[in-house]
């Protein structure tokens, strides 16, 4: 791991190279392939899907149709799991479900305002979910619970999800699909699982084929490739972020124990040999013992050779003046997992405005926020957490606003109105307007001469009506409308037929 300080002749120069860390689909060769795959996919549907699952996951089913797993094979495979296993995903999806009710939806309540007009916004569910679960030669069980959970939460009606096959083993057999994996979707209640991944998943969850249906959202990380696809079909479809690699910055004093800090730093490096590890610590020995733990415990890591790779090409130590220093450069690096080693941890995140998740004290290292702490760990990487946000319920729900004006409350914005669409050169806009202001005042029975009228309304885009005499004996005086608001003079309503009844 490099190491450095923040008295460094050159620091800013070097602090800079390494907030600048990017994401593998930013390189032109990843976004090409990616672009290629999407487009065939997209015209070639399940023909092509299932050439580039044969090509790339070793998987060749007979038909499409064999792509997909349902809720049968997911309780299958949560009934053969150990009793200990089933337990840790029940608890791990009631405590992910439990904090996302918890979440409360932002939404402007309806309200009536001084002029009568009444607005709000309303909220609902998505339609239909594509989850990506990465697969293949891991496992992510908590990948899903984290994604479908908080969409069921939300209301989404069907979530289905895909993940790649296992590639075949010594006996040949190809499209396995790990146990745990499944069995996670059964408590997270998918719908259904295909055995695919790489660009041509999330071409076939963006566009839909004869046998996956098109969804409205594709949520969970993935490779540059995944990366790169959900980049080239977001406006199709929604999504939920551009993941990039997994990355952790902890921020040490004195007093932490070198053996949490190097854990913390090598539970990420062992994600992905991009995955981004950092340690801002304020004091120079401790620099020193977390170096040498790191090399400790990475010594009998059993991803021994994925971890090292990040740590030494990838990760960084930098000594700070002190703490205050040490935390403005977190916040500043915008990090997906911020953890606090610290002595009264929580008192220094009023001063953390850009992390994904902030882990909080000696008790609570970042593979709790993986698992089964609460909050989706599908957090914004590379920097982007200065302005995303983790996934959530509201990342399932749109919203849409709801206007409704009386004819008081035009009439009252009208010259507003007009004056706002004249200006921008939109006669129509301010025609809108005007002809309901025209036909209000004829439905009221103002006195206008029917030749006037008519121009007006035929001015704005309609034809005149008549108005019911019945509505015009009982209707009060009230403005004319030309125009805009011009004044005509009231008269007196309409002396009442005998006999006539209220």
């Amino acid at each position: 791991m490099q190491i450095f300080r923040t008295r460094d002749p050159d620091f800013q120069e070097r602090w800079t190279r390494l907030c600048a860390r990017g994401s593998d689909e930013d390189e032109a060769p990843v976004r090409e392939a990616a672009a290629r795959i999407v487009d065939d996919v997209r015209k070639r549907g399940d023909a092509a899907l299932l050439e580039y699952t044969a090509r790339y996951d070793g998987f060749a089913p007979s038909s499409a149709a064999d792509l997909a797993l349902g809720p049968a094979d997911f309780a299958r495979a949560f009934h053969g799991l150990p009793a200990a296993a089933r337990k840790a995903l029940k608890l791990a999806a009631d405590r992910v479900a439990a904090f996302h009710r918890r979440e409360s939806d932002a939404l402007v309540p309806s309200r009536r305002d001084a002029i009568g007009a009444t607005l709000g916004q309303e909220s609902r569910p998505l339609a239909r979910v594509g989850l990506y679960v990465p697969g293949g030669t891991a496992r992510y069980p908590s990948t899903v619970l984290h994604t479908a959970v908080p969409a069921k939460v939300a209301g989404v009606a069907e979530v289905v999800a895909c993940s790649p096959a296992a590639k075949p083993g010594p006996d040949g057999q190809g499209g396995q699909v790990d146990a745990w994996t499944l069995a996670a979707c059964h408590v997270a209640g998918v719908s259904r699982l295909f055995r695919m991944g790489g660009a041509q998943a999330v071409a076939a969850l963006a566009y839909g084929t004869a046998t996956v249906p098109a969804v409205d959202k594709i949520c969970g990380p993935g490779n540059a490739y995944v990366a790169a696809a959900k980049r080239l079909v977001y406006g199709k479809v929604d999504i939920d972020m551009i993941a990039g690699p997994s990355e952790i910055l902890v921020v040490a004093d004195g007093a932490a124990a070198p053996q949490e800090v190097a854990a913390d730093l090598l539970a990420q490096a062992e994600h992905d040999v991009r995955a981004v590890s950092v340690l801002v610590t304020s004091s120079e020995r401790l620099a020193r013992q977390a170096l040498a733990e790191v090399d400790r415990q990475l010594a009998v890591l059993p991803r021994q050779e994925i971890a090292s790779r990040s740590i030494h090409e990838r990760g960084a130590v930098v000594v700070a003046r002190n703490v205050a220093e040490a935390v403005r450069l977190a916040d500043e690096f915008a990090p997906e997992h911020l953890a606090l080693l610290l002595r009264d941890a929580p008192r220094w995140v009023k001063r953390l405005s850009r992390a994904g998740a902030v882990f909080c004290g000696t008790s609570t290292p970042e593979a709790v926020g993986d698992y089964l702490a609460g909050p989706s760990h599908v957090l914004p990487t590379a920097g982007t957490a200065r302005f995303a946000s983790p996934l959530s319920v509201a990342t399932f729900r749109r919203r849409m606003s709801v206007l409704a004006f009386t004819p008081k409350a035009l009439a009252e914005v009208a010259p507003s109105l007009d004056a706002l669409a004249m200006a921008e050169g939109l006669e129509g806009h301010a025609r809108a307007v005007r002809v309901r202001l025209a036909l209000a005042a004829e439905r009221a029975g103002a006195p206008r001469p029917r030749k006037t009228l008519a121009r007006e309304v035929a001015a704005a885009g309609a034809a005149p009506r008549r108005a019911s005499p019945k509505v015009a004996a009982k209707a009060p005086a009230r403005q004319a409308t030309s125009r805009v608001a011009a004044k005509a003079p009231a008269r007196k309503p309409a002396r009442k037929a005998a006999g006539s009844r209220r």
